[in-house]
């Protein structure tokens, strides 16, 4: 009898609040955000002040020398700049293409469902596979591209993509439109769905045309989803190494160099693990720029729209 009215008692000890079990969670994943993100980052924040070999692991203390040498280096101005224009020149093509495919796609045709399915294949590729596909087409002995271009009269010899400048720079943003716009395509056409269809009904009524109509209803309407492409496709643009590095490695000379791609050069390329970390953390300081401008942009823009 003792017993059993003593075994309520100890299952209750044993009964784990809300906050901690909430909190055990949480920590598995809690754990592998430490581990993986904050160690590394915390592990770059201190290599960037020493003077460390890539295949020792081992150097002194110097500083600030190591940022002193990055900006004050023209190479390290021209891969910013390279990443900037790689980074808007990709963003406008991703954006433009993908709000256009997403209209079409919005629209009643036969044949939709296959449509929608081939415009994925492009972001399902892997980054070599579309190199390699690119490189094979635009190859100057044995291309499509050159070869229709010739046989259309458009030019007389085959064209240099990837080995001037500034072709190569407007040639790998292509390409990298080409692969990743099908992400803005997604994402703008799940919102495109959920706009109510009277609000066109009313438009054509009133005699708006379709561009009156895209600019008074769709453009609103999707503004909320066109910032958040921003941001995701800005940090991830901004950071991009594998598609630029297998395309051009950054050449001819260091015409399509970015940042990311100077890290590399500088670690792996040189051993100078220090100053590699350098321009890392530089890079993760203009990426958190840039979130608090787009930050303080949604936040004016939710005031604005509550108002």
């Amino acid at each position: 009898m003792t017993l059993a009215l003593d075994a309520p008692a100890a299952r209750k000890s044993w009964r784990v609040s809300d906050p901690m079990l909430g909190f055990l969670l949480v920590l598995p994943s809690l754990l592998l955000f430490l581990g993986l993100i904050v160690y590394p980052l915390f592990q770059a924040f201190v290599l960037s002040f020493h003077d460390v070999s890539t295949l020792t692991l081992e150097g002194e203390y110097v500083g600030l020398k190591n940022y002193e040498d990055v900006l004050g280096r023209s190479e390290f101005w021209i891969s910013f700049g390279n990443t900037v224009i790689w980074t808007v020149g990709s963003l406008i093509g991703q954006i433009s293409l993908g709000i256009l495919i997403a209209l079409l796609l919005n629209t009643q045709f036969r044949g939709r469902s296959i449509a929608r399915g081939v415009m994925l294949m492009p972001y399902m590729l892997s980054s070599v596979v579309t190199v390699m596909i690119w490189q094979w087409m635009l190859n100057d002995l044995y291309g499509v591209v050159d070869a229709t271009l010739m046989a259309w009269g458009v030019t007389d010899m085959p064209v240099p993509w990837l080995t001037r400048m500034p072709n190569a720079m407007i040639t790998t943003i292509m390409i990298g439109t080409w692969k990743l716009f099908p992400f803005v395509v997604i994402t703008i056409l799940a919102r495109l769905q959920t706009i109510p269809e009277q609000l066109y009904e009313a438009a054509k009524i009133d005699g708006a045309g379709p561009f009156a109509r895209f600019l008074d209803i769709t453009l609103p309407q999707i503004k909320s989803v066109l910032l958040f492409i921003l941001l995701l496709r800005g940090i991830w643009d901004f950071k991009e190494f594998d598609l630029i590095f297998l395309m051009t490695g950054g050449g001819p000379q260091i015409g399509t160099q970015t940042l990311p791609l100077l890290i590399y050069k500088e670690a792996f390329g040189q051993l100078h693990l220090g100053r590699g970390a350098a321009i890392a953390i530089l890079m993760l300081i203009i990426m958190t720029i840039m979130f608090f401008i787009y930050l303080w942009y949604y936040q004016r823009e939710e005031k604005r729209a509550a108002q």
